[in-house]
């Protein structure tokens, strides 16, 4: 059972492999990392990087910041992102960045509020005693997804299809199976008829030649009982 268990487990890993890069997303939505809507830009004293993951609701920020050429990043640092639709239906809004530990990398991350699926201005500050700068880009403001889930109900129909696909494998190897063992059964029932006849004509024919032997004596027939 065990045995059956891993094989069809095989079978529907490898069938998922194949059917993974033709599964359907979500075109709006945004269920994957982050991603650059800035990189290595000179703002003010550093060279910085802006990473987002934009969901409606509250979107994360992720500013990675180096020291410029010859410089170093200043202690006194203060960055903050400010987001406004390009609609203008509302006003800018800015969110102040943290500055968190990464690894020896400067980090800075914020979280904003998004309260619509549409195009968004993002603008970046930095402002510090060495110097200070702006950035600007814009940003696809996208549902958030079920995650995880998403992927599940995505993958329902491709398991289906897997799961009759190696039952129809299983039922046709089951058939090649008792085919050779129907065939075993009647050629060994046929040579068992085959020997038992020959054995039944051995016994009648050694029967006979007794009888024979038992009316001749020196070679003369004998007379029969009166």
């Amino acid at each position: 059972m065990l045995s059956r268990l891993t094989t069809s487990a095989e079978v529907l890993a490898r069938v998922l492999i194949v059917l993974l890069p033709f599964l359907p997303t979500p075109a709006s939505a945004h269920n994957g990392p982050p991603f650059p809507i800035i990189e290595n830009r000179r703002v003010g004293p550093c060279i910085v990087a802006l990473w987002t993951h934009p969901d409606v609701g509250t979107g994360a920020f992720y500013v990675f910041v180096e020291p410029a050429p010859g410089g170093t990043v200043p202690n006194d640092l203060k960055i903050k992102i400010g987001v406004q639709p390009v609609t203008d239906r509302l006003p800018e809004k800015f969110y102040v960045a943290q500055r968190v530990e990464s690894h020896g990398q400067v980090q800075y991350n914020a979280w904003a509020e998004f309260d619509r699926q549409e195009l968004w201005r993002v603008h970046l500050v930095l402002e510090s005693s060495q110097g200070s700068g702006d950035a600007r880009t814009q940003v696809e403001v996208t549902p958030p997804g079920f995650g995880r889930w998403d992927l599940l109900l995505y993958l329902l129909p491709f398991l289906f299809v897997a799961l009759l696909w190696f039952r129809g494998i299983s039922r046709a190897k089951r058939r090649r199976n008792v085919r050779p063992r129907n065939e075993n059964r009647a050629t060994n029932a046929s040579m068992a008829g085959a020997i038992n006849d020959t054995m039944a004509g051995t016994k009648v024919g050694t029967k006979d030649r007794a009888g024979s032997r038992g009316k001749f004596r020196n070679g003369l027939p004998m007379e029969p009982d009166l």
